[in-house]
């Protein structure tokens, strides 16, 4: 795809406060019924979330205050009851690997009664209230369950204990749920010790399949109803697992790791074991499955302009159809009714910061029923567009250049913001921290370096025991390129980002010098042996998860000369570091010792810490402290006037 740099529609775009870009977006989950009929969304109003149901005459049905929980997960469980997901960081006493740990919690919710609803669990003292992993809703003889792996806690007696019951193991059990009464049912076990163990329900709502592997090991393998053996097989980074129901939902899809690095997927018929590779020849984004049966339905292309690909071609007929309703936006379908006729549409893009459809396929019609961000009208929106370029190696690749409303694309100061992950990717959508940045007269830059997943497995795998390295030129060469063409100023450039992008903002000042002006790290790795250590530690040092790391960062003697940490008496720009206390991804102590190293070498340097946050930025108050320091750094160091 070649670049295209439009220009602004408007001339004279009204300044939106920064904090406006930094407030959480206006609608934030958004779920369909199972008929259509009602729509559930968690708005943003103020300080708090209110859980909102619409009827099928776009009335209001109900609505909950939820407070500030940290949500996850929004879902329909039949036509009367909500699932909400939230999560919450909780402190660990002695015994566990870890200090802090984020909680996933699980609330049934009933519609239009103005009750809040049940913790799933809560009612049962043998179950700790809190669910580990959601494995789907299923209607069976006409009620309604969810599935949620538990911990079972033991019964024992005497003091300390939780009512006569305290925790044995944390491999979880797989419970069901019926969301009228709450009454819960074990239908699987736990997987013994170094193991772990996953389920795929069937539309009977019971366990079609079951996946184990072996920590130590890597051998694995897969079971079907009645717990025989179908296949089985070594991985030993422990780089296998279930994917989900075939089409049908009398085969398994599982996915493996060959010895080429690459992973494939392999669909295997339940009666027979009978296996061969699926969409070997097809690169996926996503998978698209039947909400109430489990079935596979379709999938997303990946590379290129993506399109929904179904297994009933009427369906993706429609889907065509639909995507070209909505041309020159990122367009996601983001639930569907069964009968696919009605489905929930978001887009984002040049001229929208986020609206959310209800499109009617019979009736060829689309009703927008929110808006992420009304401060954020059209002609305040930076112009996006995506820039094909090539590394100094020759890889192609891409990255998405965010324009200043209202400016000129000539001689820009320039912000290059890599994203996380490292397998991860960015598209040309509505990104609120680039759009705060570019509305302060800067050019943002978000490249797709090496290692990205927008691209084909071997460009992900380009990425492997690239930290610091070809991962990192491929950000600098994207800024080369920009300046090549006219549209920024080399010399006005700093390097923003959170987590890997944190990484490389820090990288980016201490591995390569006299590039930008600043940089801003948010949660950011700044020592690759310090987070091989803690991943493997967290995960119980087990021996598939330390060959899985090492695969991806490559020998251990490498490690220390691309570690910003170890080279910090290197930088060559000044650097804030900004870092939520309570992250349980990157720990917080990351950007303490970065400080540390800086204020040693006496390089100028910023510690903010964000009081309460998580490594998502979950919080409107501190994701708006966030933005503030990060781009008052900025103008502090690279002005844009």
């Amino acid at each position: 795809m070649s670049a295209q740099y439009p220009a602004q529609a408007q001339s004279h775009p009204k300044e939106v406060a920064l904090s406006e870009y930094g407030e959480l977006p206006g609608v934030e989950e958004v779920a369909l019924s199972p008929s259509g009929d009602r729509i559930a969304l968690v708005m943003k109003m103020e300080d708090t979330r209110i859980l909102t149901f619409i009827g099928p005459d776009s009335s209001v049905i109900g609505s909950l205050n939820i407070g500030l929980l940290k949500l996850r997960n929004l879902d329909w469980v039949g036509e009367d009851h909500v699932l909400l997901i939230t999560s919450q960081t909780e402190k660990l006493g002695p015994g566990f690997t870890t200090n802090l740990h984020e909680f996933t919690v699980a609330h049934i919710v009933p519609v239009g009664t103005g009750s809040t609803g049940e913790i799933v669990f809560a009612n049962r003292r043998e179950l700790v209230d809190r669910i580990f992993g959601y494995y789907g809703k299923r209607k069976v003889d006409g009620r309604w369950y969810a599935y949620f792996g538990a911990v079972v806690l033991e019964k024992i007696s005497g003091p300390g204990t939780r009512l006569g019951h305290s925790f044995n193991h944390g491999r979880p059990f797989l419970y069901r749920v019926d969301v009228e009464d709450m009454s819960v049912r074990k239908i699987a076990a736990s997987a013994q010790q170094g193991e772990d163990r996953d389920w795929l329900i069937g539309a009977d709502g019971e366990v079609a399949a079951t996946f184990e592997i072996d920590n130590e090991s890597g051998d694995w393998r897969l079971y079907g109803d009645g717990q025989k053996t179908i296949l089985k097989g070594r991985q030993r980074e422990g780089r296998a697992g279930l994917v989900g129901l075939g089409y049908d939902g009398t085969s398994v899809i599982y996915w493996e790791r060959d010895d080429e690095g690459l992973t494939k997927w392999h669909d295997v018929d339940l009666a027979t074991g009978e296996s061969k590779l699926f969409l070997d020849d097809v690169d996926v984004d996503r998978l698209y499955f039947d909400g109430t049966t489990g079935h596979l339905t379709g999938y997303l292309e990946g590379e290129g302009e993506k399109r929904a690909v179904f297994h009933d071609p009427k369906r993706s007929a429609s889907a065509k159809n639909l995507k070209a309703a909505f041309p020159n936006l990122q367009m996601r379908m983001a639930d569907w009714t069964s009968p696919f006729d009605t489905v929930l549409v978001r887009t984002s893009g040049n001229l929208d910061s986020g609206t959310w459809y209800k499109v009617n396929l019979g009736a060829g019609r689309a009703d927008a029923f929110a808006y992420e961000r009304l401060a954020i009208g059209p002609d305040e929106v930076g112009a996006i567009s995506v820039v094909d370029y090539k590394a100094s190696d020759g890889l192609e690749m891409d990255g998405i250049l965010t324009l200043p409303p209202g400016r000129e694309a000539k001689n820009l100061p320039v912000i290059m913001l890599p994203h996380g992950g490292p397998h991860s990717y960015d598209s040309a959508s509505f990104d609120w921290w680039a759009q705060a940045f570019a509305s302060r007269g800067y050019a943002v830059f978000q490249p797709n370096f090496r290692g990205s997943t927008n691209r084909s497995q071997a460009f992900r795998q380009a990425g492997y025991g690239e930290w610091g390295r070809a991962m990192q030129t491929d950000i600098s060469d994207g800024l080369a390129v920009l300046a090549d063409k006219g549209i920024v100023d080399p010399d006005r450039a700093c390097i923003v980002g959170a987590s890997y992008g944190g990484f490389a903002a820090l990288a980016g000042v201490t591995l390569q010098q006299d590039i930008y002006k600043c940089a801003v790290a948010v949660a950011p790795v700044s020592d690759i042996r310090n987070m091989f250590n803690e991943d493997v530690r967290n995960d119980g040092r087990v021996r598939t998860t330390r060959n899985s790391l090492l695969l991806q960062l490559g020998p251990k003697d490498r490690w220390d000369e691309v570690s910003p940490l170890k080279n910090a008496e290197k930088a060559s720009a000044p650097v804030m570091l900004i870092h939520g206390r309570d992250d349980t991804v990157v720990p917080y102590v990351h950007s303490h010792r970065m400080a540390d190293a800086l204020k040693d070498a006496k390089k100028p340097y910023e510690l903010v810490p964000l009081e309460g946050e998580d490594h998502w930025l979950s919080l409107s108050s501190t994701r708006k402290q966030m933005l503030k320091a990060a781009v008052g750094f900025v103008e502090k160091h690279n002005p844009a006037d």
